[in-house]
């Protein structure tokens, strides 16, 4: 049997490791990852070796030669003009696979039972067999769902944490018979997650899940590649030495010198031609390569050194990675999770500081602190997009300095001289972020339209209007006051997609941002009649007679922000009476209690005014909370039940889209009016795509996210909305309140249980496993369906917390509460129990 490894990776996640390596040829115990591949394939009889290479694919070349040094027969197959995609550099080579044949990944360490993975897939009679393991935290891989007789039956690519439906996972690792290649095109890129297996599946073609017992690690970023260290040392995972044991847990290499003073912890590796000083302490877990010199008193606590490194007289390193060559003088400091790029110097007495990185062939001068990368900023994250954008602590996380390079990334993701929108909320801080942001989209050429301190529903409207590639919106987060939310649009105004969102990560990680010459520096433009295309897109979808001749008089919270600035001047050209409350803009922004006496102020002036409702506006102009004429807040899900019958009233048999987790509400309504229902994940972003791609949709979303409106523009507009509902109501003469009295009755209720990271994958599969396919709906979470009513609890992992959300739906609040309670009880009794399992191992 052949093997194809893929071994065309660059590693971006492993930087500055695979500046000058292909990421298979990063080594592991100073071995290159895809040797101990090797390694594994000859325990198990295969010997013929075809690597696909696009990344410096001369460094394994001339490692591995033809192989015969290893074992085995290598031939090579290299992509020269762009990568294939993983399916598509095996297709390139498939008149050398004339029998079933196996793909191995080039960045994992396993030492999985190939010989029973063959065997397994065989027995089947599969056309294509998937080695799946089980692991904690999924949301990295590629979840698999397989069914009692392990027949794959669903794919997930990396999933999302609500997502997780599973804790069974793709290691990469593949058995197939040549003729699944035929389904995939020549010479163009096509992937096997994304492109073979799906077509696959759709062809009913057999294929099967393997389980593999034993050890599989993905050597993805920093952090893992340390683990797989330490891992191979204490022989969790089969791996083979290049040295001697010359005492238990002790590997050294030959000519390899140690002073007798020099204490040594086990497990540990010394390479060949080290000499190690006098008085150097070796913790357990340290792992140093060929040819290093470590001079005396130095202290190295499991750090992993490669070939050619120096070491300095009293030298710290701490968890760190030394690459090929670089030295760290005497009294130098390494710290935790930071990397010293091939070639690099750390002088004396200097420290480099956590997690930080040092791209090759630098300089950090004596005595320096370095706290930032060497080159620019800090790249110790691992991903920059959330669930809605970019976000983090203001002026912590969301610093000047982030904000120009994050800037400078979009924009090299974007072709030179293109142009882009940029706004944000009226607060301080976001105006200083906005205009960090503006430099570095500046400095790769692109040319910015600043609209200002804007709310995001007139951004939104505008920008399709404006021949740009995209916008940038800066504001504080909606759910948290100390935190700054960027979201990125594009050209028609909706969030931009995740392959997108993926393209910046790159950008912002590989430090891959163009500089453009001084002619070539964007420039900053400021649009005029912003306010008035969003008001005469707002007109259009009213009528303007009903509101005038309503006479209306609707109190206005603005929640001292810009947001509702737009909303009272278009009701007072409407002829409505438009009382505003807390109009100031320079209070800081606002805490969830302080929003709460606001709404209880608000409720009280609709009461005394006799108005016919109050709005308070939040989120930079998304939000809304209603106050009917008694001063009753409206939110949540009375909201989302009353803006429902109402447009659907305006507009028999519509569709409305919803969040997985809205109440069942929603479709009774939807049956008064013959409307149809559309139920996507609870994000914003699946929100804003379905109201887009679905036909029909009069309104999308819920009360506690915003409410769209897509013929007005794609993204949440409480303020239109708050004009649509005097429009409304006076059509259909009826006011909040009886409109209220007229909805289902449903009791829709809410817990969250505490469940760790690490337990949310496992937990989805046994809620999967545990309940009838017929009854469950994988639309986002786990969503438990009683036949023949509207009856439901849904499990949704949290997408920022270690928690899951339960909800339980019903028409009957006994029904509601005993679910509440079971899957309560049953969701608490399983975290234990794998808590304990996790506990039992260490």
């Amino acid at each position: 049997m052949r093997a194809v490894l893929m071994a065309g990776g660059s590693g971006t996640r492993l930087r500055p490791l695979t500046c000058d390596l292909p990421k298979p040829m990063v080594p592991i115990l100073n071995r290159p990852i895809a040797e101990h591949i090797i390694n594994l394939l000859k325990r198990h009889q295969i010997t013929e070796v075809v690597a696909t290479l696009h990344y410096l694919p001369d460094v394994m070349r001339d490692y591995f030669q033809d192989g015969s040094d290893f074992g085995v027969q290598m031939t090579y197959a290299v992509e020269e003009d762009q990568p294939l995609g993983t399916a598509g550099c095996v297709k390139n080579i498939a008149e050398l696979l004339d029998d079933t044949f196996l793909v191995i990944s080039g960045d994992s360490i396993t030492d999985f039972d190939l010989t029973a993975a063959i065997q397994y897939h065989k027995q089947k009679k599969s056309k294509a067999t998937l080695v799946l393991t089980r692991v904690p935290n999924p949301m990295e891989f590629g979840v698999v769902i397989t069914d009692e007789e392990s027949r794959i039956r669903r794919f997930l690519e990396k999933p999302s944490t609500s997502e997780i439906f599973s804790d069974t996972v793709n290691t990469g690792t593949y058995i197939l018979e040549p003729e699944v290649l035929e389904y995939l095109p020549a010479n163009q890129e096509s992937d096997f997650s994304k492109d073979l297996f799906p077509l696959l599946l759709e062809k009913n073609e057999p294929m099967y899940g393997y389980i593999a017992e034993g050890y599989w690690f993905d050597v993805g970023h920093l952090d893992a590649y340390r683990e797989a260290q330490y891992d191979g040392l204490y022989h969790k995972v089969k791996l083979d030495f290049d040295y001697n044991e010359v005492s238990p847990g002790l590997w050294v290499g030959q000519n390899t010198f140690i002073d007798p003073a020099a204490k040594i912890d086990t497990p540990a590796v010394i390479g060949d031609n080290c000499r190690i000083g006098a008085r150097v302490h070796i913790e357990a877990g340290t792992v140093i390569g060929d040819n290093i010199t470590i001079g005396s008193d130095a202290n190295l606590k499991r750090p992993i050194v490669w070939n050619g490194a120096i070491l300095g007289e009293e030298a710290q390193l701490t968890a760190c990675v030394i690459c090929r060559g670089a030295r760290v003088d005497r009294r130098a400091h390494v710290l935790e999770g930071a990397v010293v790029g091939s070639l690099s110097t750390v002088g004396e007495e200097a420290q480099i500081s956590p997690f930080v990185r040092v791209w090759p062939s630098k300089k950090i001068e004596s005595g320096a602190i370095l706290n930032i990368n060497l080159i620019w900023g800090n790249t110790a994250q691992r991903n920059l997009f959330g669930q809605r954008g970019v976000q983090g602590l203001a002026n912590i996380d969301i610093t000047p300095e982030f904000a120009v390079k994050l800037g400078a990334a979009y924009g090299s993701t974007l072709k030179p001289g293109s142009r882009v929108t940029v706004s944000r909320d009226q607060r301080n801080v976001s105006r200083m972020v906005t205009r960090s942001l503006i430099a570095g989209l500046m400095s790769v050429g692109i040319e910015i339209q600043n609209l200002d301190a804007t709310a995001i529903p007139i951004a939104r409207t505008v920008i399709p209007t404006m021949s740009v590639s995209g916008g940038i919106h800066v504001r504080m987060h909606p759910d948290r006051p100390d935190y700054i939310l960027i979201e990125f649009m594009d050209a028609k105004g909706i969030n931009i997609t995740k392959s997108a969102e993926k393209k910046i990560e790159g950008a912002y990680f590989k430090e891959d941002m163009r500089r453009a010459q001084i002619h070539e520096i964007g420039d900053v433009a400021y649009p005029s009649q912003v306010m008035d295309r969003y008001c005469t897109a707002f007109e259009k979808l009213l009528h303007i007679e009903s509101i005038r001749n309503s006479r209306a008089k609707v109190v206005i919270d603005y929640v001292y922000a810009v947001s509702g600035a737009v909303l009272p001047q278009m009701l007072d050209k409407f002829g409505a009476d438009a009382v505003v409350l807390n109009a100031s803009l320079n209070k800081a922004a606002m805490s969830a209690i302080e929003r709460e006496a606001l709404l209880t102020q608000l409720g009280q002036v609709v009461e005394v005014l006799k108005a016919n409702f109050g709005v308070q506006i939040s989120a930079n102009g998304e939000q809304l909370i209603l106050v009917d004429e008694s001063g009753i807040p409206i939110r949540g899900e009375m909201l989302t039940a009353l803006m429902i019958d109402m447009m659907l009233t305006a507009h028999p048999r519509g569709t409305v889209v919803v969040p997985v987790n809205a109440s069942s509400a929603v479709e009774q309504i939807a049956r008064r009016h013959d409307g149809k229902v559309i139920r996507t994940k609870a994000n914003p972003a699946a929100l804003m795509e379905a109201c887009q791609k679905n036909s029909n949709v009069v309104l999308g979303g819920n009360g506690d996210i915003g409410f769209i409106v897509p013929q007005l523009h794609p993204g949440f507009d409480a303020m239109f909305c708050a004009a649509k509902l005097i429009e409304m109501l006076t059509i259909q003469e009826r006011s909040l309140a009886s409109v209220r009295s007229e909805l289902p009755r449903v009791v829709h209720k809410t817990y969250t249980v505490r469940c760790p990271w690490t337990v949310k994958g496992a937990l989805m599969r046994y809620l999967v496993e545990t309940h009838p396919a017929e009854n469950l709906e994988l639309i986002d979470g786990v969503k438990i369906c009683q036949p023949y009513d509207d009856s439901w609890v849904l499990v949704l992992p949290d997408a920022s917390e270690p928690v899951v959300h339960l909800y339980a739906n019903a028409n009957d609040r006994d029904w509601v509460d005993e679910s509440l309670r079971q899957y309560r009880a049953r969701v608490q009794a399983f975290v234990e129990t794998e808590e304990e399992q996790a506990l039992g191992e260490v």
